[in-house]
C-alpha cells in the first residue's frame, strides 16, 4: 500500500479524552446499518499506525472481534444493556480502562456511533476513576470536549456508576 492511504484512516467522530492515552470514536468500519469492511481495516491500520494497542468496544452485542485481534490490537468487549448488571459491566470496563491507562496502553473506546450512551460511559469514569471530583463537573467536562449536551440515556449511565475507586 502506497501515497495517503498508507497509515490508514481515521476513524469517524474520532475525540481524544486524554490525548495519546484514550480516545472515543464510532465503531471502526461505521455502525451496523453502514459497517463495511474495507473501513473497517482501514481505520484498525490507523489505529495501530497511531500507537494504540487496546480497543474496548460497549456495543449491546460484539462482532468482528477478531479484525482487532489480526490488527495487533487487544481488545475487550463490555455489553451495556442496561438493567440490573450495568453497575458490575460498567465497573468491570473502567477497570479494564484504568487498568490500560496505567500500563501506558493507548485505548479506543467506542460504541456504534458517539452517541449520549458512550457519552455517559466517558463522564462515569471520570467520576469513578476520582479523575473529576462530581458527576455534574463530568457532565459539564464531557459536554464541553464533544460540544453537545448528554441526553437522558447517557446521563442514566451516571445513576448506575460502581463503587469509586480508591
Amino acid at each position: 500500500m502506497r501515497g495517503k492511504w498508507a497509515a490508514g484512516i481515521q476513524p469517524r467522530s474520532f475525540i481524544w479524552v486524554y490525548k495519546d492515552i484514550l480516545a472515543v470514536s464510532e465503531r471502526p468500519g461505521g455502525s451496523t446499518t453502514v459497517h463495511r469492511r474495507v473501513r473497517r481495516d482501514e481505520e484498525l491500520l490507523w489505529l495501530k499506525h497511531q500507537g494504540f494497542g487496546r480497543v474496548i468496544s460497549i456495543l449491546p452485542v460484539m462482532q468482528n472481534l477478531s479484525a482487532y485481534f489480526e490488527h495487533g490490537l487487544t481488545a475487550s468487549h463490555y455489553a451495556l444493556r442496561g438493567g440490573p448488571q450495568q453497575s458490575e459491566v460498567l465497573g468491570a470496563c473502567y477497570l479494564d480502562l484504568a487498568n490500560s491507562m496505567n500500563n501506558k496502553t493507548m485505548v479506543l473506546l467506542h460504541s456504534d456511533e458517539v452517541s449520549d450512551r458512550l457519552l455517559g460511559v466517558i463522564a462515569g469514569y471520570l467520576v469513578w476513576s476520582s479523575r473529576v471530583p462530581t458527576t455534574s463537573m463530568a457532565i459539564a467536562y464531557v459536554e464541553r470536549l464533544f460540544k453537545r449536551s448528554i441526553g437522558p440515556d447517557g446521563r442514566s449511565v451516571l445513576f448506575n456508576l460502581p463503587e469509586i475507586q480508591a
